[in-house]
């Protein structure tokens, strides 16, 4: 069965002036003649997205869309009226968004981060913002210190809420935070406890002692390259730490402190130095 709103293998059966026909032995669909392969012959197979047309009749596109359904995304709005409106999808079909499914009012010109859908009663696709709705709660396959793939989404009194390996969502505190992220970055990020309430709460440094020996290594070399003496110290800003190192200041501070411990470093308020 073909399915609508994502990528399906299907076989070249036909061809006629509008295009190809494709099937994948029951179903069949249209792959429109400037979209498809100029030397595909009967019997090949392609790899198309499949959505349905202003028509609602089902149409393949050799095209790459932004998301498919079952993916949360950061598409921006290229037109709306009084029902909704319409996100660029990246091929030459739009998503719409009702009115419904905007958390907040969506403005033409402006991005956010949506989950993509079919609608139950006519299998067209369509966009929501209301995404805890859509994250998955129960049966979550992660544990704490795992290292996941973040989509930024909407900020919140506390930080961010972002898309945990495009299934889950999760939130950064901005307090941990020590670089800038905006709503639609894609960020490598690290999973740092599940919270009694089942909430899932993020860190975008690693987690554990295993990362502050590979720091230590890494402070090390860095002294080394820098004839002994780093301008950071007990009281310098995590900012200016991060901006380093990209590590928070707890991690700098526990690295540091276990090389003092080994003798290999001084410590002052704002300068470490190599002992040599």
């Amino acid at each position: 069965m073909i399915e609508i709103g994502k990528y399906n293998e299907l076989r070249i059966t036909g061809k006629k002036e509008e295009g190809l026909i494709l099937s994948d032995g029951y179903d069949t669909v249209l792959l429109p003649l400037p979209l498809a392969p100029r030397d595909a012959e009967t019997g090949d197979a392609l790899f198309v997205f499949v959505y349905l047309n202003k028509e609602g009749i089902m149409t393949a596109t050799t095209e790459k869309p932004y998301a498919c359904v079952g993916d949360f995304a950061w598409l921006k709005v290229v037109d709306e009226n009084r029902d909704g409106v319409f996100m660029d999808l990246g091929i030459g079909k739009d998503v719409f968004v009702p009115n419904r499914q905007q958390k907040k009012k969506m403005h033409k010109g402006d991005s956010y981060v949506v989950y993509i859908f079919l609608d139950e009663s006519n299998n067209r696709m369509l966009a929501s913002s209301h995404l805890s709705s859509f994250a998955e709660e129960d049966d979550i396959d992660l544990e704490e210190k795992d290292e996941v793939s973040l989509l930024i989404a909407d900020p919140t009194d506390l930080g961010y809420n972002a898309i945990i390996n495009n299934k889950y969502i999760g939130l950064l505190y901005q307090n941990e935070l020590f670089s800038y992220v905006h709503p639609g970055d894609v960020r490598k990020g690290w999973i740092k406890r599940f919270r009694p309430d089942g909430k899932i709460d993020l860190s975008l440094q690693p987690l554990g002692y295993g990362h502050i020996l590979d720091f230590k290594v890494t402070l090390l070399e860095d002294l080394e390259q820098s004839k002994g003496v780093i301008p950071l110290g007990d009281k310098s800003s995590p900012e200016d730490i991060y901006t380093r190192f990209q590590v928070s200041k707890s991690a700098f501070k526990k690295a540091a402190g276990a090389l003092y411990k080994e003798r290999k470093i001084v410590i002052s308020d704002h300068e470490i130095r190599l002992v040599r």
